[in-house]
């Protein structure tokens, strides 16, 4: 795992009219610990009210604490993740959407054995993100 977080532009250009997109045409980014992703912001892509992140998230990673100012939804079809959304702190296994309120912190950590694959749906085609320190499971992880 990379030792310092990064961000990057999209490797491959993209054309807002079409009808599909390639990872390699979102940017790309890495959060310590363990957490890659692509993210879709939705205006320029041509969306009227939908963004989204694609994270491969490995053991013991997840995102920092953190806030948006619209609604989100996970989706996670295999895997395992502790969540942290507001002051409520729960445990779910796969297959689940999860709902996160607009304006209420939250953060996953991937409790699970093998790398998973969620992802983040915002209704909206652009969002505000805002990081409100360290991932707090990560003290309360199994194993940690």
């Amino acid at each position: 795992m990379p030792d310092k977080e990064f961000t990057h532009p999209p490797k491959q250009a993209h054309d807002p009219t079409a009808l599909h997109f390639e990872l390699d045409q979102l940017e790309h980014f890495y959060r310590v610990p363990g957490e890659f992703g692509h993210r879709l912001i939705g205006d320029q892509y041509g969306f009227e009210a939908l963004s989204f992140i694609i994270t491969e998230t490995h053991p013991g990673g997840g995102p920092l604490l953190h806030v948006h100012d619209v609604e989100e939804a996970h989706v996670l079809l295999e895997g395992s993740a502790q969540y942290r959304i507001g002051d409520k702190t729960f445990t779910v296994q796969a297959p689940y959407v999860a709902k996160v309120p607009a304006g209420v912190p939250h953060t996953f950590l991937n409790v699970g054995t093998r790398p998973f694959n969620l992802v983040a749906v915002f209704a909206s085609k652009r969002h505000n993100s805002r990081r409100l320190g360290p991932n707090p499971l990560v003290t309360t992880a199994p194993g940690k």
